[in-house]
């Protein structure tokens, strides 16, 4: 689904309206009824179809054939519409530029506030590789069975946000946060270009070591990336330094699996040094060792504990995980800067 925000400035706020009310009808209900959208919008039935008809030409919304009853369901593209229009309304965001990221469970572009400053939005997309995991889990999903792929896509926005934001806050390096709305998340765009584009280091130790020591610091503060690789890994094109980014994957070092996740990250370092650099090391992090090391330190903080305690629940990293895939949750960049 490609983001096409030519007609965003066109949609009127009775648009608007409808195209909300038809998301808070999918929380119930698989193809959303025309009535019950006239109820939730509070606008005349005649006007709502003619507004409903506008909404399905630009596509986003679709009607449902086959259907047991006249009704409509909110379409990604209706969703993308939802989200920037709250990044607007907040002015976090102006414009739309390029798309410059494409993969299986995220779309990245670059965006403009008011000012013309350059930012970086990405709008996940878990149900491009996971719906049929969330059709074959349904259940756990109760009432919100019907947008489970959205929804999921919301939660995996959350959570990237909660993390960005207190790894932020505590001097990781990673992508300033700006703002997130539903599945979209808006970041600073960062001069660099990712890992796996690059063919040759002026020290492919000294790189290898740092990269080392994120992992270790991470996991000393209570998390584990869980997709640290080349993928997600950006180097500074001015200073070399490493910025992390894409955490939708990430967990906590008290995690059932945390070991097998924590070793994960250690090999995709050391395999990709291995090919890439032909630079191989003895040395490399335990999880075991770091656990210990970890708490025998007093470091005042665990950052999975704040951002629990930050309001993304235990429960909506246990759905995440229900349908996701083990699979990366990366994204092919398709120019060398974010």
């Amino acid at each position: 689904m490609k983001l096409d925000a030519t007609d965003l400035r066109y949609i009127t706020q009775d648009e608007f309206r409808v195209l909300t009310s038809v998301e808070i009808g999918s929380k119930n209900h698989e193809v959303v009824p025309t009535p019950l959208i006239v109820q939730i919008s509070g606008l005349r039935n005649g006007g709502v179809n003619k507004l409903i008809g506008s909404l399905a030409k630009r596509n986003l919304v679709a009607k449902v054939q086959n259907s047991k009853y006249d009704g409509y369901r909110l379409t990604y593209g209706g969703y993308d519409y939802l989200a920037m229009r709250a990044l607007s309304k907040r002015d976090s965001m102006h414009s739309v530029g390029n798309q410059i990221g494409v993969g299986k469970e995220a779309d990245v572009y670059i965006v403009a506030d008011a000012e013309g400053n350059e930012l970086v939005l990405k709008l996940h997309r878990l149900g491009r590789i996971s719906f049929r995991a969330i059709k074959e889990k349904r259940d756990y999903m109760g009432k919100r069975k019907s947008a489970s792929w959205m929804y999921m896509s919301r939660l995996a926005a959350q959570k990237e946000w909660a993390f960005m934001k207190i790894l932020h806050e505590h001097d990781f390096p990673v992508p300033r946060p700006v703002d997130q709305a539903r599945h979209c998340i808006l970041m600073e765009a960062i001069d660099a270009y990712p890992l796996r584009q690059i063919a040759d280091v002026p020290s492919p130790g000294k790189l290898y070591s740092t990269l080392m020591d994120i992992i270790v610091r991470f996991a000393r503060a209570g998390l584990i990336h869980g997709d640290y690789n080349e993928f997600n890994i950006l180097i500074r094109r001015e200073s070399g330094e490493p910025v992390v980014i894409d955490f939708p994957q990430m967990v906590s070092t008290s995690h059932e699996n945390a070991e097998w996740y924590f070793n994960r990250d250690v090999e995709c370092i050391r395999t990709f040094f291995r090919r890439r650099f032909k630079y191989e090391s003895a040395l490399y992090p335990r999880f075991k060792t770091v656990k210990a090391e970890s708490n025998g330190e007093h470091d005042g903080f665990r950052l999975d504990v704040m951002v629990a305690a930050s309001g993304f629940a235990k429960k909506d990293q246990e759905t995440l995980e229900e349908v996701r895939s083990p699979a990366s949750n990366t994204f092919k960049l398709l120019r060398t800067t974010l």
